[in-house]
């Protein structure tokens, strides 16, 4: 076999890990039905645009 060196992959290869306040957002069910319902919002708003 050869002589092969492996390199450790940099910081910047690996994904950022989110914080306390992202994780928190993202488990907050009230936020998510708000952020959802206006999601839908803008989705009708496109469709019935389409239409007219």
């Amino acid at each position: 076999m050869g002589n092969y060196k492996f390199k450790a992959y940099y910081d910047e290869a690996y994904p950022p890990v989110p914080d306390k306040a992202t994780l928190f957002w993202r488990k907050f069910i009230p936020w998510q039905l708000f952020r959802f319902f206006i999601l839908n919002i803008k989705m009708i708003r496109i469709v019935v645009g389409g239409h007219s």
